[in-house]
């Protein structure tokens, strides 16, 4: 279903990010969480592809399993860095002829092992290119894909002029993007704020907010490195320091921070929640089972 469509069926969509494992044994264990996921009935769930399209060929080939063997909607992240104009055709033509819908554009990461990787280089270089490439498809296809776009309420960590920021997401917009997903994000200030400068900028699309509750100190770590710029706020930060080495308590903390995030979005009329599962199943299921639902249609209503 295009996202468009999505957007008018549900009132608020609700959506899980998944990553395409490098093992076999990792595949059966993302197909059991998605099973476990399912019966929540996701307006959609995301793939997500390594830096320099490192991951193409796994995020392709699970989205299209995803699509054979599931009833959720996949919509594959799709990167330009590190991707000819043809290489991109070739992946965006698979797709269409997969019936596969909607897409997350990004302009992503060079290769690990090609630190000064030129960019210069590539015809395709920015998410809003890629943004343009995918709407100049759609104009010569039959098919019609939805876009989304990344935003940051924090702020992007290479661009530290924000008023600037906006432009180059307002720039996404217009280039054909129908909605954001944002970066991650532990203070519902910093997304309102968003919210509100991305209506003074002109960006009327919807927004959707990224979630991902901290389970434990090294995951909190490894995200502070991974998500530049992600600030816990001192609050959550006190209240995971007094669980010690407590790790079951230190989980119980970062989901019952999520869940409060999570009302307080839905009743300030947030357009969708985007987990981000880390290919886990329980801590989204608890999250749902505090909201009190046993599906995405309870949170919709």
């Amino acid at each position: 279903m295009h996202i468009s469509e999505i957007f008018a069926r549900d009132r608020l969509t609700c959506s899980f990010e998944f990553f395409p494992p490098k093992s076999e044994q990792g595949a059966l264990e993302l197909f059991e969480t998605v099973r476990r996921l399912e019966p929540l009935k996701p307006s959609f769930v995301s793939m997500t592809y390594g830096a320099g399209g490192s991951t193409r060929e796994l995020t392709h080939d699970l989205v299209l399993r995803l699509k054979r063997e599931t009833t959720v909607d996949p919509m594959p992240h799709l990167t330009c860095v590190g991707h000819t104009e043809n290489e991109i055709e070739g992946l965006v033509n698979r797709y269409a002829e997969a019936c596969v819908i909607n897409t997350l554009a990004l302009g992503g990461y060079p290769p690990k092992d090609k630190p000064n990787y030129d960019l210069s280089r590539e015809r395709v270089r920015r998410a809003s290119d890629l943004v343009r490439f995918l709407a100049a498809f759609n104009e010569q296809h039959a098919h019609r894909f939805g876009i989304a776009v990344a935003g940051f309420p924090e702020g992007h960590p290479a661009t530290p002029n924000r008023l600037e920021e906006l432009d180059y997401l307002k720039a996404k917009v217009d280039a054909g993007a129908d909605f954001i997903i944002t970066q991650l994000f532990f203070d519902n200030h910093d997304f309102f704020d968003f919210r509100e400068r991305c209506v003074l900028a002109g960006i009327n699309v919807p927004i959707v907010a990224g979630i991902m509750p901290v389970t434990t100190k090294e995951g909190m770590q490894r995200m502070a490195q991974l998500a530049l710029g992600v600030r816990y706020p001192a609050r959550l930060q006190r209240a995971i320091r007094r669980c010690g080495d407590d790790k079951g308590a230190i989980a119980r903390v970062g989901l019952h921070w999520a869940t409060e995030q999570c009302m307080e979005l839905i009743d300030q009329d947030v357009a969708g929640l985007h987990f981000y599962t880390l290919n886990k199943s329980s801590t989204t299921l608890e999250i749902y089972r505090n909201l009190g639902v046993t599906d995405s249609a309870g949170l919709r209503r």
